[in-house]
């Protein structure tokens, strides 16, 4: 007798660990192999997406559910268990994550090539800016929930991250406010990079439209930088999106 269980019981648990791990091996392949297959004769993004999210599938991850599998057929003490099932959820979890991650990065990657084919710079540019937010409120939803998990009392945690929020977001202000109105920019379009506008006594060609600045090109030739919230809260002139133009 080992740690509770005899020895025939421990090899029961590695026989049922080791198959689970095989048969988790070679689902992975069959569907990577289906997967590649049916990515080669259609057109859609989704299949490479999909095939992008399974090859994020870590072999530690197949082995540790592999090795959870496998000892609940053991008789463990309660402290044991709980440990186990607490390592193979936040396994779980941190595996999610990477699925998540991979399908994010995918989908950013098809919609750039996207933006890129259509020669619309500020897609790629807005494409950029809220798939790094996703990923950021992805990896954030994973911990706090790996924390929870463990026993952490993430209720102080999350009140605390709350607080310091507020004081992070008081003392940064003005550049929140240029990367909500960059996200504003993004989202209504009122201009891209390319159009010609004029704001003021302004006139240039949009070359870049980042986080906190917005670039022009004037026409006299220099490089003009707008703080992208001053910009929207002026009125915007787009040549560009001219039909006619009148002239008393």
């Amino acid at each position: 007798v080992f740690y509770g269980n005899t020895f025939s019981t421990w090899m029961v648990a590695a026989g049922i660990a080791t198959a689970v791990a095989l048969a988790l091996y070679g689902l992975r392949y069959f569907v990577k192999c289906r997967l590649s297959k049916l990515a080669e004769r259609t057109e859609t993004k989704i299949d490479d997406i999909l095939l992008e999210v399974l090859g994020s599938t870590y072999s530690l991850f197949i082995l540790l559910a592999a090795l959870f599998v496998g000892s609940l057929s053991l008789d463990l003490p309660e402290r044991a268990t709980l440990i186990v099932s607490r390592l193979a959820v936040a396994a779980l979890l941190f595996q999610a994550a990477l699925w998540g991650d991979a399908g994010i990065r995918a989908w950013r990657t098809h919609s750039q090539d996207k933006h890129s084919l259509l020669a619309n710079h500020a897609g790629v540019t807005s494409v950029g800016t809220l798939f790094f937010v996703a990923r950021m409120i992805l990896w954030t939803v994973i911990a706090l929930m790996v924390l929870d998990n463990m026993g952490v009392n993430i209720t102080t945690l999350v009140a605390s991250l709350g607080v310091g929020g507020i004081a992070v977001a008081l003392a940064v202000q003005n550049v929140l406010g240029d990367l909500f109105a960059s996200l504003s920019i993004v989202l209504d379009k009122p201009f891209v990079v390319g159009d010609s506008i004029t704001i003021g006594d302004t006139t240039g060609t949009v070359e870049y439209i980042g986080v906190k600045t917005t670039r022009l090109r004037a026409l006299t030739g220099e490089q003009i930088v707008f703080s992208n919230a001053e910009m929207l809260k002026s009125v915007i002139h787009n040549q560009q999106r001219m039909v006619t133009r009148r002239a008393a």
